[in-house]
């Protein structure tokens, strides 16, 4: 669905991406890893439209992204960003009826079917009851669900989540990694940037590791995350163990290399 060639990103003071190729697809839901400024936000924002590269291409179900407007990329893809701040006091409802605004005409208002997605949004992000809720009396955590719940509701191919995960206590953590992985599963295409690699080991079933612009590793969790990439590319010396009946993968950082 999505076709990366020679892509590069350059701020000014060095390449933050250099040279990429990557080819994703619906299914499997893809982590992206790394240390920090390796390029994952970098990445899910050219991957958005949200920037232009320096160089090379990304295409869109064999259409460069440049060819796309603005609403029928909306359309199709939404970003679920690390900075969740709101700045007016929407009630959460609102909120989340904003994933609802691509696919809806200049002045038309939410119909069944759209009031209908809404609802199932809040639902799944464990939100429904916070729907009347002004979103700047929400927590961190709140707040971020809100978010995702907004992304789900407008029901894009393509989800891509910028360390989804920060704000969130760890059965919100679990709760909503479960769901986005249901819906790469479901046929979506979803690709996450994920701080926490034992989570990101458990819920993904591809792993793209970024380290100086580049990809260092991209596979399986157990063939990226290895003692020796953990090493190589995030500076610690780690202990990698297959954890007993669930066969995931756990990680234990013992010192800076």
């Amino acid at each position: 669905m999505i076709r990366i060639r020679n892509l590069t990103m350059d701020y000014g003071r060095g390449a933050v991406l250099a040279g990429l190729d990557l080819d994703l697809a619906p299914g499997p839901m893809v982590g992206l890893i790394g240390p920090n400024g390796a390029g994952k936000s970098t990445l899910l924002k050219l991957l958005m439209g949200l920037m232009r590269p320096s160089g090379g291409t990304i295409a869109l179900d064999g259409r460069p992204l440049p060819g796309y407007r603005r609403r029928a990329l909306a359309q199709r893809v939404t970003l679920v960003p690390q900075d969740t701040r709101i700045g007016f006091a929407f009630r959460v409802e609102e909120i989340v009826a904003m994933g609802r605004n691509p696919h809806l005409g200049r002045f038309e208002v939410p119909g069944e079917a759209d009031l209908a997605r809404i609802r199932r949004a809040m639902v799944q992000t464990g939100i429904a009851a916070l729907a009347e809720r002004p979103v700047d009396t929400l927590s961190s955590g709140e707040r971020q669900r809100a978010i995702i719940a907004r992304a789900i509701a407008q029901e894009t191919r393509v989800l891509l989540l910028d360390e989804v995960t920060a704000n969130l206590d760890l059965c919100h953590q679990l709760a909503v990694l479960e769901l986005v992985r249901d819906l790469a599963r479901g046929g979506r295409l979803v690709v996450a940037a994920i701080h926490d690699l034992t989570l990101a080991a458990r819920f993904c079933d591809r792993l793209i590791l970024l380290a100086d612009g580049r990809v260092g590793a991209d596979g399986a969790p157990h063939t990226v995350l290895t003692e020796a990439n953990l090493r190589r590319f995030f500076g610690v010396e780690a202990r990698v163990e297959t954890g007993p009946g669930d066969g995931d993968l756990r990680i234990t950082a013992l010192r800076a290399a």
